[in-house]
């Protein structure tokens, strides 16, 4: 359900319900998603606290009135493309060092940064949990695509 200027911008008014997380850990040990509540200790806040600030933001500048899906999904989509650039001309050896690049590096982190901080205030906008979102498509691929099983036709 879509939020409205004030649930934007009020700590509690993000659009995640108390099943943030629904049981997401890491990816490929490249980083960790923190669930609600977490108390890892590395002062990195959870995606539920990384919402209600995102919206804080935007509501401080008045710029509720801008963050529409359809807005939210074009802005998302211009920040993936800019991330895309980064690559656009790398071998595959120096995509796979990018971040080893210290001229690359803060861009491509800064992009997504970016492509997640819209995406967030997108599923925001609409009531979606990212987590939960991502949990139920994992599932779904797992029975989709069974180990050592073929890939169906609709894939």
């Amino acid at each position: 359900m879509p939020m409205d200027e004030q649930q934007q911008g009020d700590a509690a008014g993000t659009g995640v319900g108390a099943g943030v997380g629904a049981g997401v850990g890491t990816g490929a040990g490249v980083g960790t998603w923190r669930v609600a509540g977490s108390t890892v200790g590395d002062g990195v806040p959870d995606v539920a606290e990384l919402q209600r600030r995102l919206g804080r933001f935007a509501a401080a500048r008045g710029w509720g009135q801008y963050h529409l899906p359809k807005n939210l999904v074009a802005a998302l989509s211009v920040e993936a493309s800019e991330l895309l650039e980064i690559f656009q001309w790398l071998t595959p050896e120096q995509a796979a060092a990018v971040m080893s690049d210290p001229e690359r590096a803060p861009r491509v982190e800064d992009e997504v940064a970016d492509v997640l901080a819209y995406l967030l205030q997108f599923c925001s906008a609409l009531g979606v949990d990212p987590l939960a979102a991502l949990a139920a498509k994992i599932e779904r691929n797992e029975l989709r695509f069974p180990v050592g099983g073929t890939p169906p036709l609709d894939a």
